[in-house]
Protein backbone atom coordinates (compact mmCIF):
# COMPACT_ATOMS: atom_id res chain seq x y z
CA UNK A 1 0.00 0.00 0.00
CA UNK A 2 1.41 3.71 -0.93
CA UNK A 3 -0.17 4.89 2.99
CA UNK A 4 2.47 5.45 5.04
CA UNK A 5 2.04 6.43 9.28
CA UNK A 6 4.48 8.92 11.15
CA UNK A 7 5.64 7.78 14.49
CA UNK A 8 6.27 10.53 16.19
CA UNK A 9 2.66 12.07 15.11
CA UNK A 10 0.32 8.86 14.62
CA UNK A 11 -0.54 10.32 11.34
CA UNK A 12 -1.41 8.48 8.63
CA UNK A 13 -0.32 9.99 5.11
CA UNK A 14 -2.84 8.81 1.66
CA UNK A 15 -1.18 9.00 -1.36
CA UNK A 16 -3.72 10.68 -3.73
CA UNK A 17 -2.67 10.53 -7.63
CA UNK A 18 -4.75 12.89 -9.92
CA UNK A 19 -3.91 12.76 -13.44
CA UNK A 20 -4.92 16.34 -13.99
CA UNK A 21 -2.97 19.50 -13.34
CA UNK A 22 -2.68 21.84 -10.36
CA UNK A 23 -4.83 24.28 -11.82
CA UNK A 24 -8.55 25.06 -12.38
CA UNK A 25 -12.25 24.24 -10.62
CA UNK A 26 -11.16 20.72 -9.67
CA UNK A 27 -7.71 20.68 -8.10
CA UNK A 28 -9.21 23.59 -6.04
CA UNK A 29 -12.24 21.10 -4.90
CA UNK A 30 -9.31 18.40 -4.90
CA UNK A 31 -7.43 20.31 -3.03
CA UNK A 32 -10.48 21.54 -0.63
CA UNK A 33 -11.23 17.73 -0.07
CA UNK A 34 -7.65 17.12 0.88
CA UNK A 35 -7.85 19.80 3.92
CA UNK A 36 -11.27 18.81 5.05
CA UNK A 37 -10.10 15.30 5.72
CA UNK A 38 -6.91 16.98 7.76
CA UNK A 39 -9.61 19.39 9.57
CA UNK A 40 -11.79 17.02 10.60
CA UNK A 41 -9.48 14.17 11.51
CA UNK A 42 -7.38 17.00 13.72
CA UNK A 43 -4.58 15.57 12.33
CA UNK A 44 -4.71 12.18 12.46
CA UNK A 45 -4.89 11.75 8.62
CA UNK A 46 -3.60 13.47 5.36
CA UNK A 47 -3.41 13.74 1.76
CA UNK A 48 -0.09 13.85 -0.21
CA UNK A 49 -1.90 14.73 -3.72
CA UNK A 50 0.65 13.90 -6.54
CA UNK A 51 -0.48 16.05 -9.30
CA UNK A 52 -0.19 15.81 -13.32
CA UNK A 53 -0.47 12.19 -13.91
CA UNK A 54 2.67 11.71 -12.51
CA UNK A 55 1.47 7.93 -10.25
CA UNK A 56 -0.69 7.23 -13.23
CA UNK A 57 -2.14 8.75 -16.49
CA UNK A 58 -5.70 8.99 -16.78
CA UNK A 59 -6.60 5.30 -18.73
CA UNK A 60 -4.77 3.70 -16.06
CA UNK A 61 -6.17 5.07 -12.89
CA UNK A 62 -8.53 2.00 -12.13
CA UNK A 63 -5.77 -0.46 -12.05
CA UNK A 64 -3.66 1.30 -9.96
CA UNK A 65 -5.77 2.17 -7.55
CA UNK A 66 -6.88 -0.81 -7.04
CA UNK A 67 -2.96 -2.49 -7.62
CA UNK A 68 -1.96 0.29 -4.47
CA UNK A 69 -0.03 2.42 -6.60
CA UNK A 70 -1.94 5.26 -5.26
CA UNK A 71 -4.48 4.87 -1.64
CA UNK A 72 -7.17 6.78 -3.66
CA UNK A 73 -7.27 9.09 -6.77
CA UNK A 74 -9.56 10.56 -9.04
CA UNK A 75 -11.38 8.11 -12.19
CA UNK A 76 -12.49 9.54 -14.77
CA UNK A 77 -15.15 6.62 -15.50
CA UNK A 78 -15.45 6.90 -19.56
CA UNK A 79 -11.86 5.32 -20.20
CA UNK A 80 -13.14 1.95 -17.56
CA UNK A 81 -16.85 1.09 -19.22
CA UNK A 82 -16.85 -2.67 -17.75
CA UNK A 83 -14.82 -1.82 -14.29
CA UNK A 84 -16.81 1.46 -13.43
CA UNK A 85 -20.27 0.51 -15.38
CA UNK A 86 -21.97 1.85 -12.67
CA UNK A 87 -20.59 4.95 -12.69
CA UNK A 88 -21.09 5.33 -15.81
CA UNK A 89 -24.56 5.84 -15.61
CA UNK A 90 -24.19 9.41 -14.47
CA UNK A 91 -22.50 10.14 -18.76
CA UNK A 92 -25.76 8.80 -20.48
CA UNK A 93 -27.22 12.23 -22.13
CA UNK A 94 -30.42 11.99 -19.38
CA UNK A 95 -31.94 15.47 -19.49
CA UNK A 96 -29.93 16.35 -16.46
CA UNK A 97 -28.40 19.80 -17.10
CA UNK A 98 -27.59 21.25 -13.76
CA UNK A 99 -23.73 20.31 -11.81
CA UNK A 100 -24.91 20.22 -8.46
CA UNK A 101 -28.39 18.28 -9.58
CA UNK A 102 -26.34 16.06 -11.29
CA UNK A 103 -23.53 15.50 -8.72
CA UNK A 104 -26.16 14.97 -5.85
CA UNK A 105 -28.17 12.07 -7.61
CA UNK A 106 -24.51 10.65 -8.40
CA UNK A 107 -23.25 11.07 -5.30
CA UNK A 108 -26.45 9.32 -3.83
CA UNK A 109 -26.93 6.33 -5.81
CA UNK A 110 -22.75 5.54 -5.93
CA UNK A 111 -22.90 6.12 -1.53
CA UNK A 112 -25.62 3.72 -1.07
CA UNK A 113 -26.89 1.46 -3.65
CA UNK A 114 -25.76 -2.04 -2.28
CA UNK A 115 -25.39 -3.38 -5.76
CA UNK A 116 -22.81 -0.77 -6.45
CA UNK A 117 -20.74 -1.26 -3.21
CA UNK A 118 -20.36 -4.81 -3.92
CA UNK A 119 -19.38 -4.14 -7.31
CA UNK A 120 -17.00 -1.79 -6.87
CA UNK A 121 -15.64 -4.20 -3.08
CA UNK A 122 -14.85 -6.94 -5.98
CA UNK A 123 -12.77 -4.88 -7.44
CA UNK A 124 -10.90 -3.68 -4.20
CA UNK A 125 -12.52 -0.55 -4.55
CA UNK A 126 -14.57 2.10 -2.54
CA UNK A 127 -16.39 5.26 -3.99
CA UNK A 128 -15.40 8.35 -2.34
CA UNK A 129 -17.38 11.32 -3.71
CA UNK A 130 -17.95 12.96 -6.97
CA UNK A 131 -17.18 15.93 -9.35
CA UNK A 132 -18.96 16.82 -12.70
CA UNK A 133 -17.94 18.56 -15.72
CA UNK A 134 -20.98 20.12 -15.73
CA UNK A 135 -23.13 20.40 -19.37
CA UNK A 136 -21.27 19.52 -22.43
CA UNK A 137 -20.03 22.08 -24.68
CA UNK A 138 -17.65 22.37 -27.79
CA UNK A 139 -14.84 24.63 -28.88
CA UNK A 140 -13.15 24.98 -32.18
CA UNK A 141 -11.03 25.96 -34.26
CA UNK A 142 -12.51 27.69 -36.82
CA UNK A 143 -16.22 28.71 -37.57
CA UNK A 144 -18.44 27.99 -34.91
CA UNK A 145 -21.09 24.93 -35.14
CA UNK A 146 -23.99 26.22 -35.21
CA UNK A 147 -26.44 23.27 -35.59
CA UNK A 148 -26.43 19.68 -35.38
CA UNK A 149 -26.26 19.40 -39.53
CA UNK A 150 -22.81 20.98 -39.23
CA UNK A 151 -21.47 18.58 -36.95
CA UNK A 152 -21.01 16.50 -40.15
CA UNK A 153 -17.12 16.32 -41.90
CA UNK A 154 -16.11 17.90 -38.67
CA UNK A 155 -12.62 16.05 -36.44
CA UNK A 156 -14.06 15.98 -33.65
CA UNK A 157 -12.58 14.79 -30.22
CA UNK A 158 -15.67 13.44 -28.33
CA UNK A 159 -15.82 10.60 -25.33
CA UNK A 160 -18.70 8.07 -24.12
CA UNK A 161 -22.05 8.42 -25.96
CA UNK A 162 -21.59 12.16 -26.58
CA UNK A 163 -18.81 11.36 -29.04
CA UNK A 164 -20.31 8.39 -30.59
CA UNK A 165 -23.33 10.83 -31.19
CA UNK A 166 -20.97 12.86 -32.68
CA UNK A 167 -19.95 10.09 -35.07
CA UNK A 168 -23.31 8.86 -35.30
CA UNK A 169 -24.56 12.44 -37.25
CA UNK A 170 -21.23 12.81 -39.73
CA UNK A 171 -18.47 13.96 -37.12
CA UNK A 172 -15.06 12.01 -37.65
CA UNK A 173 -14.49 11.00 -34.07
CA UNK A 174 -11.00 11.28 -32.91
CA UNK A 175 -9.60 8.98 -29.95
CA UNK A 176 -7.61 11.69 -27.82
CA UNK A 177 -7.58 12.98 -23.97
CA UNK A 178 -8.82 16.35 -23.22
CA UNK A 179 -5.88 16.99 -22.14
CA UNK A 180 -4.20 16.35 -25.46
CA UNK A 181 -6.99 18.52 -26.82
CA UNK A 182 -5.06 22.26 -26.99
CA UNK A 183 -2.16 20.49 -29.22
CA UNK A 184 -4.73 18.73 -31.42
CA UNK A 185 -6.59 21.28 -31.97
CA UNK A 186 -3.29 23.56 -32.11
CA UNK A 187 -1.79 21.11 -35.35
CA UNK A 188 -4.96 20.11 -36.86
CA UNK A 189 -5.42 16.64 -35.57
CA UNK A 190 -8.67 17.94 -34.65
CA UNK A 191 -11.54 20.78 -35.79
CA UNK A 192 -13.23 20.89 -32.39
CA UNK A 193 -13.49 18.95 -28.96
CA UNK A 194 -16.04 18.22 -26.59
CA UNK A 195 -15.43 20.09 -23.52
CA UNK A 196 -16.90 22.04 -20.44
CA UNK A 197 -16.51 25.77 -19.62
CA UNK A 198 -14.74 25.35 -16.47
CA UNK A 199 -11.79 23.32 -18.39
CA UNK A 200 -11.25 26.65 -21.07
CA UNK A 201 -9.54 28.77 -18.12
CA UNK A 202 -7.76 25.28 -16.44
CA UNK A 203 -6.39 23.46 -20.13
CA UNK A 204 -5.54 27.27 -21.22
CA UNK A 205 -8.27 26.47 -24.45
CA UNK A 206 -8.29 30.57 -24.78
CA UNK A 207 -5.39 30.18 -26.95
CA UNK A 208 -6.69 27.57 -29.47
CA UNK A 209 -9.91 28.28 -29.42
CA UNK A 210 -11.70 30.74 -32.42
CA UNK A 211 -15.20 29.76 -31.37
CA UNK A 212 -17.55 28.27 -28.92
CA UNK A 213 -20.62 26.72 -29.00
CA UNK A 214 -22.88 25.93 -26.22
CA UNK A 215 -24.92 22.44 -26.64
CA UNK A 216 -26.03 22.27 -23.02
CA UNK A 217 -26.47 18.75 -23.43
CA UNK A 218 -26.47 16.72 -20.73
CA UNK A 219 -22.92 15.83 -18.56
CA UNK A 220 -20.22 13.75 -18.17
CA UNK A 221 -20.93 13.05 -13.87
CA UNK A 222 -18.69 9.97 -13.90
CA UNK A 223 -15.56 11.69 -12.67
CA UNK A 224 -14.88 11.05 -9.29
CA UNK A 225 -12.87 10.23 -5.99
CA UNK A 226 -12.16 6.03 -5.82
CA UNK A 227 -10.20 4.30 -2.93
CA UNK A 228 -8.21 1.22 -2.67
CA UNK A 229 -10.30 -1.06 -0.82
CA UNK A 230 -8.20 -3.16 1.66
CA UNK A 231 -6.59 0.37 2.29
CA UNK A 232 -9.86 1.88 3.86
CA UNK A 233 -10.74 -1.07 5.54
CA UNK A 234 -7.25 -0.81 7.46
CA UNK A 235 -8.33 2.73 8.17
CA UNK A 236 -9.89 3.49 12.02
CA UNK A 237 -13.77 3.18 11.86
CA UNK A 238 -13.27 7.23 12.29
CA UNK A 239 -10.73 7.51 9.76
CA UNK A 240 -13.16 6.30 7.32
CA UNK A 241 -15.75 8.38 8.06
CA UNK A 242 -13.35 11.37 7.77
CA UNK A 243 -13.19 10.00 3.99
CA UNK A 244 -16.61 9.58 3.62
CA UNK A 245 -17.82 12.75 5.25
CA UNK A 246 -15.56 14.98 2.75
CA UNK A 247 -16.13 13.03 -0.05
CA UNK A 248 -19.81 13.56 0.48
CA UNK A 249 -18.96 17.26 0.75
CA UNK A 250 -17.99 17.59 -2.82
CA UNK A 251 -21.14 17.83 -4.30
CA UNK A 252 -21.62 20.79 -2.87
CA UNK A 253 -18.19 22.75 -2.85
CA UNK A 254 -17.61 21.53 -6.18
CA UNK A 255 -21.10 23.27 -7.49
CA UNK A 256 -20.12 26.66 -6.08
CA UNK A 257 -16.64 26.27 -7.60
CA UNK A 258 -17.21 25.41 -11.06
CA UNK A 259 -20.63 27.81 -11.04
CA UNK A 260 -18.17 30.31 -10.48
CA UNK A 261 -15.05 28.90 -12.69
CA UNK A 262 -17.51 28.84 -15.78
CA UNK A 263 -18.34 32.23 -16.07
CA UNK A 264 -14.97 33.25 -15.53
CA UNK A 265 -14.40 31.03 -18.17
CA UNK A 266 -17.06 32.50 -20.49
CA UNK A 267 -16.24 35.58 -19.83
CA UNK A 268 -12.44 35.07 -20.40
CA UNK A 269 -14.09 34.09 -23.90
CA UNK A 270 -15.76 37.20 -24.38
CA UNK A 271 -13.26 39.33 -23.27
CA UNK A 272 -10.80 37.70 -26.31
CA UNK A 273 -13.82 38.00 -28.88
CA UNK A 274 -14.41 34.41 -29.76
CA UNK A 275 -17.27 33.57 -31.17
CA UNK A 276 -19.97 31.99 -29.41
CA UNK A 277 -23.44 30.49 -30.06
CA UNK A 278 -25.78 28.53 -28.59
CA UNK A 279 -27.51 25.19 -30.02
CA UNK A 280 -30.89 25.39 -30.49
CA UNK A 281 -33.63 23.71 -28.27
CA UNK A 282 -35.04 21.78 -31.68
CA UNK A 283 -31.14 20.69 -32.18
CA UNK A 284 -30.60 19.25 -28.46
CA UNK A 285 -34.01 17.39 -29.20
CA UNK A 286 -31.86 15.50 -32.21
CA UNK A 287 -29.28 14.99 -30.22
CA UNK A 288 -31.06 13.24 -27.51
CA UNK A 289 -33.16 10.79 -29.76
CA UNK A 290 -29.72 10.38 -31.72
CA UNK A 291 -27.98 9.01 -28.25
CA UNK A 292 -30.87 6.90 -27.54
CA UNK A 293 -29.67 3.81 -27.93
CA UNK A 294 -26.30 4.48 -25.57
CA UNK A 295 -28.80 4.40 -22.97
CA UNK A 296 -30.31 1.33 -23.99
CA UNK A 297 -26.40 -0.08 -24.46
CA UNK A 298 -25.53 1.21 -20.75
CA UNK A 299 -28.33 -1.09 -19.59
CA UNK A 300 -27.48 -4.05 -21.60
CA UNK A 301 -23.55 -3.74 -20.30
CA UNK A 302 -24.68 -3.35 -16.71
CA UNK A 303 -27.26 -6.30 -16.26
CA UNK A 304 -24.13 -8.44 -17.83
CA UNK A 305 -21.96 -6.80 -14.96
CA UNK A 306 -24.56 -8.94 -12.69
CA UNK A 307 -26.41 -5.58 -12.23
CA UNK A 308 -30.22 -4.37 -13.05
CA UNK A 309 -29.63 -1.50 -15.27
CA UNK A 310 -32.83 -0.54 -15.79
CA UNK A 311 -33.63 -0.19 -11.77
CA UNK A 312 -29.95 1.83 -11.23
CA UNK A 313 -31.46 3.75 -14.21
CA UNK A 314 -35.11 4.53 -12.47
CA UNK A 315 -33.67 5.29 -9.01
CA UNK A 316 -30.78 7.41 -10.81
CA UNK A 317 -33.26 9.45 -12.50
CA UNK A 318 -35.90 9.41 -9.34
CA UNK A 319 -32.67 11.09 -7.63
CA UNK A 320 -32.25 14.25 -10.68
CA UNK A 321 -35.87 14.37 -9.76
CA UNK A 322 -35.98 14.71 -6.00
CA UNK A 323 -32.68 17.29 -6.03
CA UNK A 324 -33.93 18.88 -8.97
CA UNK A 325 -37.49 19.46 -6.87
CA UNK A 326 -34.75 21.03 -4.24
CA UNK A 327 -33.12 23.31 -5.80
CA UNK A 328 -36.27 24.69 -7.70
CA UNK A 329 -37.64 25.22 -4.02
CA UNK A 330 -34.85 25.93 -1.70
CA UNK A 331 -31.86 27.28 -4.09
CA UNK A 332 -28.47 26.38 -4.02
CA UNK A 333 -27.09 25.54 -0.71
CA UNK A 334 -24.41 28.01 -0.70
CA UNK A 335 -26.81 30.97 -1.48
CA UNK A 336 -29.15 29.74 1.64
CA UNK A 337 -27.58 31.40 4.35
Amino acid sequence: MAALATSAAAETVLIYGEPGPNRGARAEATQWFADQVAEQSGGDLRLDITWGGALFSERAAVQSLRDGVADLGSVIGVYFPQDLVAYGIADLPLDNPDPWVGMKATDALMRNNEQIQANLAAQNLVYVGTYTTSAVQMGCKGPAVTSVDQLAGKKVRGVGAYGQTFRDLGATLVDMTVYEAYQGLENGLIDCTQTYSYLVAALKFDEVFDSYTFIDWGQVGALGIVMNKAMYDNLSPEQQQVVMTAGEGLADEFGRIIGEANAESIAMLEEAGKEIVSFSDEDRARLTEAAQPYLDDWTARADAAGLDGAALLEEYRGLIAQYSEELDSQGYPWDRG
